[in-house]
């Protein structure tokens, strides 16, 4: 999807082409602003201006693409597509990916494979993080292909209608009757990245219910009705229950080489169409061999 047309109705006769592309069109102030100065907006085939007057009958025609420039190398790495249509990519990260360049980590990334993706196809588009996930983390990350379906997935996520589930193995037997988990994160001041428990931080909200038990270990679902930093690998560590072979939060593991967490499934509806997704990314070589090995018999 790169453009958007609508013809205006009676009931909007008379607003300014702005207020109905904020209001009506769910078009972000800084997108409309933008189109405007690219001349991307037209009605009835002719380019205006912002305090356009619309009747109705108008037709307008709102060119999303506009000619972008990202300084990310496109890098031929194979990457899982769990869904993809004109307005959005939907990837399973492998573990030990990072998710968009860094002073450390200037290639070899996820966004570099995007790119290659988007080129190998024809599609100019850039990266647009919709979701990210901690380098050891694997699963569901979300990219928009256009600034419009960016700022529509972002309202989402603020207004908790994007459905985040999770796999964690942890240590321990993770009790029954611990179904929800709400306590407060806050960024820990003597470490970087750190993150702990305390009423000072943010409110998190993580819930679980237990899968499966085996070998002094628990194979848990969790869902995030809050998204901070760490938050399930935090919530549970301060309970007890590490995720296994997660460093920062508890110990290193001969098992698996990295924290076995696993962004599992994503249900959301598509910010164009309406159509209810209900997106799932089955669990990474590593993870499910972790599971054969301690006893599992769940295979997600």
């Amino acid at each position: 999807m790169d453009r958007i047309k609508m013809t205006i109705p009676e009931l909007h006769h008379g607003k300014k082409i702005r207020e109905f592309l904020k209001d009506q069109m769910k078009l972000s102030s800084r997108l409309i602003k933008r189109s405007a100065m690219d001349g991307r907006i037209h009605v009835n085939g002719s380019r205006v201006r912002l305090d356009y007057i619309l009747r109705e009958g108008d037709e307008i025609d709102v060119l999303l693409e506009a000619d972008e420039v990202q300084h990310i190398d496109p890098e031929d790495i194979p990457i899982e597509v769990i869904f993809e249509d004109a307005s959005m990519l939907v990837l399973s990260k492998d573990p030990g990916m990072v998710v968009h360049p860094t002073k450390s980590y200037q290639s070899g990334t996820l966004a570099n494979a995007a790119i290659h993706h988007f080129r190998s196809k024809g599609e100019p588009t850039i990266v647009r993080l919709v979701s990210r996930l901690d380098m050891d983390t694997s699963g569901l990350i979300i990219l928009a292909k256009n600034q419009f379906i960016h700022s529509r997935m972002s309202d989402l996520m603020q207004e908790d209608k994007v459905d985040k589930w999770y796999l964690a193995v942890v240590k321990g037997e993770f009790p029954d009757d611990v179904e929800r988990i709400d306590l407060p994160i806050f960024r820990d001041p003597d470490g970087p990245y750190q993150r702990v428990i305390d009423e000072r931080g943010q409110r998190s909200i993580t819930e679980v219910s237990v899968l499966e038990r085996a070998n002094g270990c628990s194979l848990l679902r969790l869902k995030l009705l809050t998204g901070r930093t760490h938050q399930i690998r935090v919530h549970l560590s301060h309970l007890g229950y590490p995720v296994l072979g997660d460093t920062l939060y508890g110990t290193a593991s001969e098992l698996i080489s990295r924290q076995a967490l696993h962004a599992h499934e994503l249900m959301f509806s598509h910010p164009m169409t309406g159509e209810r997704l209900d997106l799932k990314a089955p669990l990474k070589h590593d993870m499910a061999e972790l599971l054969k090995k301690l006893g599992f018999q769940t295979q997600a």
